[in-house]
């Protein structure tokens, strides 16, 4: 079966296609067709919008000369990334009316990432009108996640008539990374307790005990946990409602400061990107140190967090563009965690960038991992997974 996978941000469109069924998948020989990128949506004029991309992302496919397909019509399904599930969807489902309901009625939870995911989906739903359509959702692997760990400090009656938990996000990343660790191992992942680290521009954590998820450092929306790019993490609640009263902000004004106006951003004054503020910091820029200083600070706190959660931890791993590509930001993190067993080799440390790699020194106790995320896989095979549930399938 070929799979699209699309993946639609606010202004970009990541999509990948593969060729996978649930046997190549088990024997772990699912075959990489084509990826791409397309961003800077609405910034170009050949790009005004997510429509426009897809058909640009289709064109590539089919380009008499590299395009991995010959029709459009060779396209089976297409696994769409949607963020936000609520607590409607513990598993990838195909598209229909009641389904996009429930996904719209979750996009105030994260407004970020759902409307452009439903932009996606219906600009592909025109263009590809023969393939079966299915959502998987970030939301999803936490499912697992027990009352103690989802549950608020707020009225019972007032979360439970507006659903006021912890969801926990970038859930096929954090399932990804604990399939491949125990796939590396020739284990299954029933066998580990892992911390999996997923370190972009949106970053959460994750304790996986014995496969499932049992704790997530985002919430209720994807602004919580850690600092990130321009998000804020967690901040004192009693401190948002001081800030609003003091300036006169609107609810949809915080959450504007909120989601686009802090993190490393807010902090520095300069950048959201790691790169640009390592090399601020590197030239004596206070602000663009602090960003970093605190944004390291928070991962080792919920690492050792997540360790005592666990019982203690069989690896922690590190993934995504931060996680997988800055040495820098791996190495202030772990050195102050010695006290865990968590030590890295510096020159593997160093040779580690976007690459797979065990960066622990010879005498950790806990293994330190770079595993680059590959969501865009685990989508494809969700998405036959589903689709074998629903009806049977037979190759077009």
């Amino acid at each position: 079966m070929k799979v699209l996978v699309l993946n639609c941000g606010s202004s970009s469109v990541k999509f990948q296609l593969t060729e996978t069924s649930p046997e190549l998948a088990a024997a772990g020989q699912d075959r990489l067709l084509a990826r791409g990128l397309i961003d800077r949506i609405g910034e170009i004029a050949f790009v005004p919008d997510h429509e426009h991309a897809v058909r640009r992302a289709l064109a590539s496919l089919t380009d008499p000369q590299h395009g991995a397909l010959a029709r459009l019509e060779e396209i089976d399904a297409v696994g769409h990334r949607m963020v936000h599930g609520g607590e409607s969807f513990g598993e990838a489902v195909l598209i229909d009316d009641a389904v996009l309901n429930s996904i719209e009625a979750c996009t105030p939870l994260a407004p970020l990432h759902n409307p452009h995911n439903l932009t996606g989906y219906h600009a592909s739903r025109r263009l590809l009108p023969h393939a079966r359509h299915v959502a998987v959702f970030d939301t999803a692997f936490h499912h697992t996640l027990p009352p103690k760990a989802y549950t608020f400090g707020l009225p019972f009656q007032l979360a439970a008539r507006y659903r006021l938990r912890r969801f926990g996000f970038h859930g096929t990343s954090h399932r990804y990374l604990a399939l491949r660790f125990a796939e590396i191992h020739g284990s299954a992942p029933e066998e580990f307790r892992l911390v999996t680290c997923h370190l972009g521009n949106g970053c959460s954590m994750c304790a996986i005990e014995r496969g499932r998820s049992v704790d997530c450092s985002l919430g209720f929306t994807t602004m919580g946990g850690l600092l990130m790019g321009t998000r804020s993490g967690d901040v004192d609640a009693g401190a948002i409602l001081q800030l609003m009263s003091w300036q006169g902000l609107s609810p949809e004004r915080m959450q504007e400061v909120l989601y686009k106006e802090s993190g490393l951003y807010g902090i520095s004054g300069l950048s959201n990107d790691v790169r640009t503020l390592l090399e601020h910091s590197r030239a004596g820029h206070e602000r663009a140190r602090l960003a970093l200083e605190v944004f390291c600070y928070g991962i080792q706190k919920y690492i050792g967090a997540y360790h005592a959660v666990l019982g203690g931890a069989d690896a922690v791993i590190f993934s995504a563009g931060i996680g997988e590509n800055a040495p820098e930001i791996r190495a202030a993190v772990c050195e102050p965690l010695a006290g865990l067993g968590i030590r890295l080799d510096p020159a593997r440390n160093a040779q580690a960038i976007g690459v797979e790699m065990d960066i622990s020194a010879a005498d950790a106790t806990v293994r330190v991992w770079v595993i680059p995320t590959n969501e865009e896989l685990l989508i494809a095979r969700d998405t036959v997974h589903c689709l074998s549930r629903v009806a049977p399938w037979h190759n077009s």
